[in-house]
């Protein structure tokens, strides 16, 4: 599956397999909101960006309208992660909406802010993928990109 931003003119792309896997965590954990880290890579021109795949984390604190998850115990799968060719390494967040909308909160932009200035993070644009859950499907899904102190929209 393949969004375009168009105010930043850049893509991503993430296999159907691997959107399944994340809804399918995300239906676990309903009613409470779940999430976790998206992994993956950037073209060479940087205009396109892979993800490949998701980590869950160990630690975190959720309920119908939050969700905090540590990085507790990820070092190790981002190591190994970082080995393969291409590099894959860490590019945003992703995190569950139940029986609510894909619009991302002012703790969702905050959030984004954070990583984005955080410098042992670094990385400058990361992404944020909302899933909008009930107690058995997927409802719909957004990708988004920070910029500039903005969340923009995939399309």
């Amino acid at each position: 599956m393949k969004l375009r931003n168009l105010n930043m003119d850049v893509e991503v792309q993430i296999p159907k397999g691997l959107l399944n896997k994340i809804v399918d965590a995300g239906i676990k954990m309903y009613p409470k909101e779940y999430g976790g880290f998206l992994i993956g890579f950037y073209s060479e021109d940087f205009k396109t960006l892979h993800i490949t795949e998701t980590i869950l984390p160990s630690e975190y604190r959720n309920s119908k309208y939050s969700f905090e998850r540590s990085a507790k115990g990820i070092k190790g799968e981002l190591k190994r992660l970082y080995s393969l060719n291409p590099k894959q390494h860490y590019v945003g967040e992703w995190h569950t909406h139940p029986d609510n909308s894909t619009q991302f909160s002012i703790t969702d932009l905050n959030a984004m802010i954070e990583i984005a200035e955080c410098k042992t993070v670094g990385i400058n644009n990361p992404t944020l993928m909302i899933l909008s859950i009930n107690k058995s499907r997927l409802n719909d899904f957004e990708f988004y990109v920070y910029n500039d102190k903005k969340l923009l929209r995939y399309e």
